[in-house]
């Protein structure tokens, strides 16, 4: 990280908003220069080396990963209930066929995801509240709740108090209510994070921040946690991170309990006047950013390694240095998703009707030739893989 970005941290950027109604409202990077400019350096390093990495061969599979584990991930976080296959699944499915709730969901955030990609990858992209109401319409759509409406802002009557969190992650948190207050906060975000920007700011700061701080608004009656997260992955898309910021919804997920948490850490912080309220949320990111990025590559390189792997299984073949039964024997266990033991593997029915007509002897041999040439590996425990993975 160069100087002049150090020099940028020790500036807060204050902003102060006074809401009609629901009291004074403070946006600030809150994070202490020093703080974290090693792991900004980190993560240059890591996305420079993931960047240069053979990625061109294996982008559009690399995608579609990310995109369903991401978009199972932020799902889950709010309580959506489809595995990770069903989650495939359903983003499989035509969407026009998707009636269900729960498949409605898993719909919504892709159409979300795109959304944002698309908005975001242009030059001249600026957070703003339309882009907020936009991404949450995508989110919403279609889903029932006694009061939400996509893309329109929560109004709180009298009778029914909006209030975020609970006593297990650090405490229930009462947000702004009135339509007005909240419209105000939203602008002053979107108007605070574009001056952060422009004042070059890293994207790796401005993005944990806008999420922190939309998360405090809430402003829809549902879809805060999922729109939130969609806005912190956009103001990193368009900072050039091309698959981290929708991997981060794995994170999140993984430390579920930390990130809730750390909501109500830095919030309290912010309230008893700390010098830096928001660094464990912003440090938190950062961490899991590297995580995402490293993990990424090393998905990469696998991929690659099987790419490779499968252009030499296709040379042997074609070369007849293996016959067509020993492909199919490869070829199957490399779409399981898991290992299998030999001697399942020997016995397994789909191996036995490859050698109805030949016997025990010859199976045995072509297995032997496939471990001989390393296109299988058998390891300690008797579990078979391919030699790609």
């Amino acid at each position: 990280m160069d100087n002049s970005k150090d020099m940028i941290l020790t500036r807060n950027f204050e902003m102060k908003v006074e809401p009609s109604r629901f009291g004074p409202f403070t946006f600030s990077i809150g994070l202490e220069a020093s703080a974290p400019v090693m792991l900004l350096q980190r993560l240059a390093d890591a996305q420079a080396r993931f960047s240069s990495s053979p990625l061109s061969q294996v982008a559009s599979r690399l995608e579609q990963e990310v995109l369903a584990s991401s978009i199972f991930s932020t799902n889950s976080i709010e309580g959506g209930t489809l595995s990770e296959e069903e989650t495939k699944d359903a983003l499989d499915a035509d969407p026009k066929d998707v009636e269900a709730q729960e498949q409605r969901r898993v719909v919504n955030i892709k159409r979300a995801y795109d959304l944002a990609q698309n908005l975001a990858q242009d030059f001249v992209w600026r957070l703003s509240v339309d882009f907020m109401t936009q991404i949450h319409a995508a989110v919403t759509d279609g889903i029932s709740h006694p009061y939400n409406r996509p893309g329109l802002i929560r109004n709180n009557p009298k009778n029914i108090i909006t209030r975020v969190g609970d006593t297990a992650h650090g405490g229930i948190y009462k947000p702004p209510q009135y339509e007005g207050d909240i419209w105000l906060l939203l602008d002053r975000l979107a108007a605070w994070h574009n001056e952060l920007a422009d004042a070059g700011v890293p994207a790796p700061i401005r993005a944990p921040l806008v999420h922190y701080y939309f998360e405090l608004i809430h402003p829809f009656w549902d879809g805060n946690g999922r729109v939130g997260r969609v806005l912190e992955a956009s103001v990193l898309h368009h900072a050039g991170f091309r698959f981290a910021p929708f991997a981060m919804a794995r994170y999140y997920l993984e430390y579920i309990d930390r990130y809730f948490t750390l909501f109500n850490l830095c919030r309290k912080q912010a309230e008893k006047k700390e010098p830096h309220p928001n660094a464990p949320f912003v440090i938190f990111h950062l961490e899991g950013m590297l995580s995402a990025i490293n993990r990424l590559h090393d998905r990469v390189n696998a991929m690659v390694g099987e790419l490779l792997f499968e252009t030499r299984l296709k040379r042997l073949r074609d070369a007849k240095e293996i016959n067509i039964r020993q492909y199919a024997i490869v070829v199957h266990l490399m779409e399981r998703s898991k290992s299998i033991r030999m001697d399942e593997l020997r016995r397994a029915p789909w191996l036995e009707a490859l050698y109805v007509k030949l016997g025990d002897k010859t199976k045995q041999r072509d297995l032997s030739r496939l471990r001989e040439l390393k296109l299988l590996i058998v390891d300690d425990k008797g579990n078979v893989r391919p030699g790609a993975g």
